[in-house]
């Protein structure tokens, strides 16, 4: 579960036709510390760059309010290019790239 969301924000990037290299923020709905080292590890990241709120965990698991959450933050953080994920039920992470 800690390694999903890089392969799955990568997509998302791809999709959006951006890199990490243009991205300002990252939220995560990531349970372990250990998540969001992998994922500077692997993208490049700075850690000072990511989940500027904390984590949304701490209003729980739900799905819905997760994602209305990693939307809000990057809004609020940068209102520019941003990526967000979340997991969901079955361990595949949900990804969004705010241009």
């Amino acid at each position: 579960m800690p390694k999903a969301p890089v392969p799955a924000a990568m997509t998302a990037l791809d999709h959006a036709e951006l890199s990490f290299g243009d991205v300002d923020a990252v939220t995560t709905h990531n349970p372990f510390a250990v998540n969001d080292l992998w994922f500077s590890n692997q993208t490049g990241i700075p850690l000072e760059r990511m989940n500027s709120y904390g984590c949304s965990l701490v209003y729980g698991h739900a799905q819905g309010p997760t994602g209305a959450r990693l939307i809000v933050e990057l809004l609020t953080r940068c209102g520019c290019a941003a990526e967000g994920s979340a997991c969901s039920p079955a361990a595949r992470p949900a990804t969004l790239a705010l241009p």
